[in-house]
């Protein structure tokens, strides 16, 4: 981390917008995402190089003042931190084996989206590179990217954190997680299994209020507030899991075995598809023929964790 920071006190520069000093910042991959991670800097006057296999893609940004690299290690040798967002981990492998020796000694944040293995094995190339590595998951559409409503992960090298923090907090609200670089990515993935699940929901809600012929925006009135109110209920769920303590006296799996039963009659009457609901049904029936009928729903994540075998 000495050469990094020996890197930042040579390439600091004031900022156009005041007597702030921010060390030069490069982003690789311009995507949508990417081009407003690039974006954000050069509005918070950061000088900033980027670079993009399909080159024409940053035409807009250098119009903006950006610094546009011909070759991916121009664009490394260019900054002390260098940001890359683009499609996968093996696009990141690419793309940093092209720029050779030029990562030595630089601080790489990498915010694309992968999984917790694949963190750690970039984490792992990147300390046989003299590399300092932060990842990154952005819990944020690219619209939002510059607003304190956009929330970005990280885990990994707490030095880049903490170094660079305003240069990360340019998009958005940034919180640091830990120094395993794959917690990032796990928290990423599992917020956006807790998103989905709720958009599942509401699509098959609306497919069964639709079967009626009623309007799904009117429904809203309704889902919005019931929704809100059973998000209230998630910490004392989560307290159950922590303490392993799942017996209740509110909704039973037992109970809910039942319940499934009518729902899922309702909508094969209904002419509904069940695809997205037989799942949970069959995880309920599992925990009661299990023996945890009595238990609460917070049971069926020991039960998610415990896979029964095939």
């Amino acid at each position: 981390m000495k050469e990094i920071r020996q890197n930042e006190n040579l390439v600091n520069h004031e900022s156009n917008t005041g007597n702030i000093k921010h060390p030069p910042v490069t982003v690789i991959g311009l995507g949508m995402m990417g081009s407003a991670l690039a974006h954000a800097l050069l509005k918070q006057g950061y000088q900033t190089t980027v670079w993009n296999r399909t080159a024409d893609k940053a035409d807009k940004l250098a119009a903006q003042g950006a610094v546009v690299a011909g070759t991916v290690a121009e664009a490394i040798s260019a900054s002390p931190l260098v940001i890359i967002c683009v499609l996968d981990y093996r696009v990141v492998s690419e793309i940093l084996e092209q720029a050779g020796d030029t990562v030595h000694g630089r601080a790489i944040v990498n915010l694309t989206n992968g999984t917790p293995a694949q963190a750690h094995q970039t984490a792992a190339w990147a300390s046989e590179q003299g590399v300092e590595y932060l990842d990154g998951g952005i819990m944020a559409v690219p619209q939002m990217i510059g607003s304190p409503e956009a929330l970005l992960l990280y885990s990994g090298s707490q030095k880049i954190f903490d170094a660079y923090g305003p240069a990360l907090e340019s998009f958005g609200s940034a919180r640091y997680l830990g120094p395993n670089p794959g917690l990032a990515p796990l928290h990423d993935l599992a917020l956006l299994s807790a998103m989905y699940g709720m958009f599942g929901g509401f699509f098959h809600a609306v497919a069964m209020i639709r079967s009626a012929q009623l309007q799904a925006e009117t429904f809203t009135s309704l889902v919005v507030p019931w929704l809100q109110a059973m998000s209230a209920s998630l910490p004392h769920l989560a307290q159950a899991v922590d303490a392993g303590e799942h017996q209740t006296k509110v909704s039973s799996l037992h109970i809910n075995q039942t319940g499934f039963v009518h729902f899922i009659d309702a909508c094969r009457d209904l002419g509904i598809s069940t695809e997205l609901m037989t799942p949970i049904q069959e995880l309920i029936n599992r925990g009661v023929a299990e023996g945890y009928g009595t238990d609460g729903l917070s049971r069926l994540v020991e039960l998610l964790r415990k896979p029964e075998l095939a």
